[in-house]
């Protein structure tokens, strides 16, 4: 969510977040530029807490929608390094990832999130969970659900999206975010 808001308060790149979407659909790719959004440093799996926020790649021919694109990308990115420590340290693959919050309101996000990971992506009918567990909780507290598989009952899915890039180009745009990271290190 900080990137975005640094595209739209910052650098005045997108009017408000739904512009992001609407930008980096514009344009096929990123033209080989990479945003490392390490604004306050790099958390898991890099801890590196001089780090800080790059943009790398950049010729004549990136613009706005690229860097739109980039950033958000960034974003896909991140959470794929923090899935892979998962994954490491539960000793066995994530096949498919929950999310919630403004930014999976962002289907290009989302997207290339499924491809990037290459896994599915499922996002339910109401994004802000965080309310939602809270009011669940509190239902649960009072006995208004029994217990919490009834409560799970109750999630609606909205979308699942699934990879649908072929492994040669993920692993090249991994390959050019690690060194985008290395970049980003202090």
């Amino acid at each position: 969510g900080a990137a975005v808001q640094w595209l739209r308060d910052e650098l005045m790149l997108i009017k408000d977040a739904k512009e992001s979407e609407e930008l980096a659909l514009k344009v096929e790719d990123t033209c080989e530029a990479y945003v490392v959004p390490a604004f306050t440093g790099l958390g898991a799996p890099y801890w590196d807490q001089y780090a800080r926020g790059v943009i790398v790649g950049l010729t004549r021919g990136v613009n706005r929608n690229h860097i739109v694109r980039a950033t958000l990308e960034g974003i896909a990115y991140q959470v794929m390094d923090v899935t892979g420590v998962m994954e490491d340290d539960l000793k066995m693959p994530i096949r498919s990832i929950k999310v919630d919050g403004g930014a999976s309101a962002n289907n290009f996000l989302m997207q290339f999130q499924a491809d990037i990971l290459d896994k599915s992506v499922e996002r339910p009918e109401c994004v802000e969970t965080t309310a939602l567990g809270a009011a669940y909780l509190a239902g649960l507290c009072v006995g208004y659900w029994k217990d919490k598989n009834e409560v799970i009952k109750n999630r609606e899915i909205n979308k699942v999206f699934h990879s649908r890039m072929d492994k040669e180009k993920r692993d090249r745009l991994i390959d050019g975010w690690k060194k985008a990271v290395e970049k980003a290190k202090a």
